[in-house]
C-alpha cells in the first residue's frame, strides 16, 4: 500500500519580502531563478504571486506503507518545504500530494491525525516534566482523557526514559529530548512519523541509539518513517533515499541501487616499489594507477574477487591492501558533481524563520 504519493509537486518565491530579505535569499541560493525543491507538481507559492524562484521542482515520488524513506540532501536542498507540505504547513503552488491516502489540500485535518512530526528545532517546553509535556500534547492531538496515562507511559517505554517521567526536560541530555520529542510524535498512534534532521547536533554515539530507537518504531509499530537527513552514514538505514539538489530529485533507489551507479570498487595499495607496481598494474589490466598517501590505488569491478588474482600475480612484494567500496558520498559526487555541502547554520535559522512565518498565514 502506498502511505505516501505525490505528483509534480512545486514550490515557488516571490520576490515580496523587504529588498533586504529578497536580496539575503537570493545570495543564500545563488540565483533569483534557483530551483530548489520539487515533489510532484506541487507548486507552492511562499509569498505573493509573481515572478520569483521554484523552491520545489515538479518532483514525484511513492512511500510504501512501512517504510523507511530517506531524504538525503544538503542544506537548502527542498527536504523541510517538501516535509511542511506532505505535513499540511505549507499549501502547494501545484501538484497533488497524498497522505494515508487523503489530500493534503482538501482533507488537511484528516492528514494531521495520521501524521506525527518531530521538527528539525527542539519544540518541547523545558520548563516541564517530560510527564508533563506528553499529557499537554495528548490534549492537543484529542486523546481522551482516559487514555492519556496509559498512551504516554506506553512512548516512554518505548523510548526507553520511564524512569524520567518526572525530570524537568532542561535537565534532559540532547539525545533524550530527540527520544522525548519522538515519543510525543507517537501518542495519536500515527500512520506515518516525519523526521526532519532527526539527530542533527548529536553525537555519533546518540545518533546511532537514535537509530536503534527508529527500527525498534518500525518493527514494533508497523510505522512508516519519512525523514530528511544530510548525513550520507545516516541514509544507510533507509530502505529507500531519494537523493534531492536544488529542490530536484536526481535519483531515488536503495541504497544498494545507488551504489551500482559507481561500480568499480577502489584499491588501495603498498609495495616495496610503488612505481614499479603502476607500470606493471596498468599493463597487466588496463586501468589507471595513481600515487596516493605513500602508495597507489585504482578503480576496478568485482575488487574483492579481484585482490587475490593482483596479490598471486604481481611480481613485488606487497606490503598492505585495502578495498573501498562506494559509499552514498562518492554516489552524491558523481550525481552532482560536488560533496554534499555544509550551510552556516546561521542562514538555515533565517530561512526557517521565514518558512515558519509564512506557513501560519
Amino acid at each position: 500500500m502506498k502511505i505516501i504519493e505525490t505528483k509534480n509537486l512545486t514550490k515557488k518565491f516571490t520576490p515580496s519580502l523587504c529588498s533586504k530579505c529578497w536580496r539575503t535569499l537570493q545570495g543564500l541560493f545563488r540565483a533569483p531563478s534557483l530551483k530548489l525543491w520539487s515533489v510532484s507538481d506541487k507548486n507552492k507559492t511562499f509569498l505573493d504571486k509573481g515572478a520569483g524562484f521554484t523552491a520545489v521542482d515538479n518532483i514525484s515520488f511513492q512511500v510504501e506503507e512501512g517504510e523507511i524513506f530517506g531524504f538525503l540532501g544538503p542544506n537548502g536542498a527542498g527536504k523541510t518545504t517538501t516535509i511542511s507540505m506532505l505535513c499540511t504547513l505549507l499549501k502547494p503552488s501545484s501538484g497533488e500530494a497524498y497522505v494515508n491516502g487523503y489530500n493534503v489540500v482538501s482533507e488537511e485535518a484528516k492528514v494531521r491525525q495520521s501524521i506525527g512530526i518531530i521538527f528539525q528545532d527542539p519544540s518541547l517546553d523545558e520548563r516541564l516534566t517530560a510527564w508533563e509535556n506528553l499529557k499537554f500534547h495528548s490534549l492537543i492531538y484529542g486523546i481522551r482523557k482516559e487514555l492519556i496515562g496509559a498512551r504516554a507511559q506506553e512512548v516512554l517505554n518505548l523510548i526507553g526514559l520511564s524512569e524520567w517521567r518526572n525530570e524537568i526536560v532542561r535537565k534532559f541530555s540532547g539525545g533524550m529530548k530527540r527520544r522525548l520529542e519522538i515519543a510525543r510524535g507517537l501518542l495519536h498512534y500515527p500512520k506515518v512519523l516525519f523526521l526532519d534532521e532527526p539527530t542533527l547536533g548529536l553525537d555519533p554515539q546518540t545518533r546511532r541509539h537514535i537509530w536503534d530507537y527508529i527500527h525498534e518504531l518500525r518493527e514494533k509499530k508497523k510505522i512508516t518513517i519519512f525523514l530528511t537527513t544530510h548525513y550520507l552514514d545516516e541514509a544507510e538505514n533507509c530502505d529507500r533515499i531519494a537523493v534531492i539538489d536544488f529542490g530536484q530529485i536526481i535519483a531515488l533507489d536503495t541504497p544498494q541501487g545507488l551504489r551500482k551507479l559507481l561500480p568499480e570498487d577502489a584499491i588501495f595499495l603498498k609495495t616495496v616499489n610503488d612505481e614499479k607496481a603502476k607500470i606493471e598494474i596498468e599493463e597487466k589490466y588496463k586501468v589507471t594507477v595513481n600515487f596516493n598517501n605513500g602508495g597507489i590505488f585504482f578503480s576496478i569491478k568485482n575488487g574483492e574477487e579481484f585482490i587475490p588474482e593482483l596479490l598471486k600475480n604481481l611480481s613485488l612484494t606487497v606490503k598492505s591492501v585495502n578495498l573501498k567500496r562506494p559509499t552514498l558520498d562518492d554516489i552524491f559526487l558523481k550525481l552532482t558533481g560536488r560533496e554534499i555541502r555544509e550551510e552556516k547554520i546561521k542562514k538555515d535559522d533565517w530561512f526557517r524563520g521565514i518558512l515558519r512565518s509564512h506557513s501560519r498565514r
